[in-house]
């Protein structure tokens, strides 16, 4: 069973079918998606040294922009402790670069919630709540974080966290999935945000 759907349970049916679809993601059924962000936005001029340190764990990166090419791929596979993952590769076209913001996700059973592991390797960690909008769409907003040092896990305080939200849904009139991902600090607001569309690419 994909780890969406069991950590939303009876709720899974309440998204729209084709967000259904895009989240049964088990072994040998991955998603590949491709569309166009409409615009990517950053926050203060002073971050950028830091999300140009961020390549190298394809994380974060420094290139803002509008009408960006873009394609997603979700793959199912099994962990060493053979716990079931979902692997997430966002890559973003830009003219000179290609740029990743990347992650593993896997199931928490007993919080319950989704475990994110950002960046490759992981460098940073977070608590996923995943919840359906009224409107059959899918929110993910992130909670706790912890700092990954090998294999250490340092916890974050509160106001050094980067926030995401993202919301995902289905445009029946333009045959779409959108994306809308925002991720904030409780100090300094935003940090980093896109948004656009894109379908699946088979």
């Amino acid at each position: 069973m994909s780890i969406y759907k069991e950590i939303l349970g009876d709720r899974f049916d309440q998204l729209h079918p084709k967000l259904q679809q895009r989240y049964l993601i088990e072994e040998g059924s991955p998603f590949h998606g491709k569309g166009i962000m409409q615009e990517i936005k950053g926050g203060p001029v002073w971050l950028l040294p830091l999300f140009r340190i961020g390549i190298r764990w394809k994380l974060l990166f420094p290139e803002r922009g509008q009408a960006v090419p873009f394609t997603v791929t979700n793959r199912f596979q099994i962990g060493k402790d053979g716990e079931r993952q979902i692997h997430w590769e966002r890559i973003f076209h830009f003219p000179k670069n290609k740029r990743f913001f990347n992650a593993l996700m896997s199931l928490d059973k007993e919080r319950p919630l989704v475990k994110d592991y950002l960046g490759e390797p992981a460098i940073v960690y977070s608590d996923l709540v995943v919840e359906v909008t009224d409107k059959q769409g899918l929110r993910i907003q992130s909670k706790d974080q912890r700092l990954v040092i090998g294999k250490f896990e340092v916890p974050l305080p509160y106001p050094f966290q980067g926030l995401a939200t993202v919301y995902e849904g289905y445009d029946e009139l333009r045959d779409v999935y959108t994306i809308h991902v925002r991720v904030r600090n409780p100090l300094i607001g935003h940090l980093f945000s896109y948004k656009g569309e894109f379908v699946q690419d088979a």
